[in-house]
């Protein structure tokens, strides 16, 4: 699963500065992972050729899209009600208005949205963007539009994204789309079908503009990073009929790492996100090789118990998972790992339960995403197991591993006090706006006195106190960047 986006970001309005040529308006919102945000600065570039501007005003748009997230109900629920505030707009005050779904739940729930509901003008799946001028001329002839057709060589690479609401200062770059980890708890290998990867010299040429443009940081994309492999075309799957030169020459995870460091050796690279079961060694030493690489892997596990890994198709034992674990802490000693958890998984038990508290123990993350157990219709584990660990015992248990992981990131965040680390500024503080507020390579927020530096510095941070998921502390000079 898929949650780079912290959750008090979902659902912000994506706003992109007006241009006096543009006539018509767009209003945009994305919910879900960082790869929907991504989308979404893809869909913006295509549509503003045809001649939209993004607004933030909901009640001037003549176009409003919403960039959905399935993977848990919770996420559903929460577009419908955007769904139902949109027409209700589109009643009350502009009806002229068109109303469009985007992403993942546009393709699990096509016909619901156009035939059944009516709720929408337009449907569109994640493969199907560059077809939204033909889809929206069909709206404007008074007709519905849908295509969630999965693409097996779609990756956008030709495609230069509009940055939505951006500091100027980290932008996305899409590297792989799709998956083809048939986890049975997940709707994605559904929603954005099977692995392919972008060709790295687009990924280059856009990482090296996003550097022209003033950008100091960038995360490379993927549903699974890890699987990224470049052979001159194709799909994963199909590189056993490659030719011997093309084996000879394709590029994988860690050598895409290895060129983007070396192509902007000043530019901060992250990347997101990991799949135990593909991550390698390569990977985990050009991490330790490269200083411009950060010191943080998001690493989803999703539970402790072997029985349950398996039963999810994770195909990881929880022992495997300890070696890999060990494996980045010899390599990489500094390095933050953080994960993705699921509580209540059908089956489920105490004893694996506590599978997944001792892992917990054992990897002491810096920080994660844990959520219950959400049945997603169409997935393996819906047809296959029943959904029968109660709600109650599932926020239980929910609680019981969201305890421990703050007892552990309060312990790993109080490591950096007395410690001077290297602070991007990202923003000014929430809190505060004599203070700015920005990450170090850990992806750990820190804040502390303004005073002459500006967005966009590395600036060198003494830390002096923290709170269980905040440094705070002070400047004590620009850093060697």
């Amino acid at each position: 699963m898929e949650k780079t986006i912290n959750e008090n970001k979902q659902g912000d309005a994506l706003i992109l500065e007006q241009k006096e040529n543009k006539t018509k308006k767009l209003f945009i919102e994305s919910y879900g992972c960082a790869m929907n945000f991504s989308d979404s600065e893809i869909v913006a570039s295509i549509l503003n050729k045809q001649g939209y501007n993004t607004t933030d005003k909901l009640e001037d748009a003549d176009l409003v899209l919403v960039n959905t997230c399935s993977i848990r109900d919770k996420a559903e629920q929460t577009v419908r009600k955007r769904l139902q505030k949109y027409n209700a707009v589109k009643r009350d005050i502009n009806p002229k208005m068109k109303v469009g779904v985007l992403g993942c739940m546009a393709e699990r729930l096509k016909s619901k949205f156009l035939e059944e509901e009516k709720i929408v003008d337009l449907v569109v799946g994640p493969d199907a963007y560059k077809d939204l001028p033909n889809l929206l001329a069909e709206v404007e002839d008074g007709h519905d539009a849908i295509n969630v057709v999965l693409s097996k060589d779609e990756t956008y690479g030709d495609i230069s994204p509009v940055r939505l609401n951006s500091n100027g200062i980290t932008a996305f770059v899409s590297i792989t789309r799709g998956c083809d980890n048939m986890c049975t708890f997940c709707v994605v290998p559904f929603t954005r079908g099977r692995e392919r990867s972008r060709d790295p010299q687009s990924i280059i040429e856009e990482v090296n503009d996003l550097w022209n443009k003033g950008y100091k940081e960038i995360t490379l994309l993927g549903q699974n990073v890890d699987s990224y492999l470049w052979y001159g075309g194709g799909m994963k799957k199909d590189f056993i009929k490659a030719t011997e030169m093309q084996k000879a020459t394709a590029v994988d995870f860690s050598k895409l790492l290895q060129i983007c460091a070396e192509a902007q050796p000043n530019m901060r690279i992250r990347f997101s996100t990991s799949n135990p079961q593909d991550m390698s060694l390569d990977v985990i030493k050009t991490m330790a090789k490269y200083n411009n690489i950060c010191n943080h892997i998001h690493l989803p596990v999703q539970s402790g118990s072997n029985r349950i890994l398996k039963a999810m198709n994770r195909l990881h034992t929880r022992e495997e998972y300890f070696t890999l674990i060990n494996n980045i802490r010899n390599i990489i000693p500094d390095c933050a790992i953080s994960q993705d958890m699921i509580a209540g998984f059908p089956t489920e038990t105490e004893q694996d339960h506590q599978d997944t508290l001792s892992l917990l123990e054992y990897v002491t993350y810096n920080f994660g995403y844990m959520y219950t157990y959400s049945e997603r219709p169409g997935t393996l584990a819906e047809r296959k197991f029943e959904d029968d660990v109660p709600e109650a015992t599932k926020s239980r248990r929910l609680s019981e591993i969201i305890a421990l992981q703050l007892q552990h990131s309060e312990f790993k965040t109080r490591e950096f006090l007395g410690k001077t680390i290297e602070i991007l500024i990202e923003k000014e503080s929430k809190k505060s706006k004599d203070q700015w507020s920005g990450r170090s390579q850990h992806s750990i927020v820190a804040v502390f006195p303004k005073e002459n530096y500006k967005i966009g510095d590395f600036v060198n941070v003494k830390v002096t106190d923290c709170t269980k998921a905040t440094l705070i502390g002070e400047a004590v000079g620009m850093a060697e960047n």
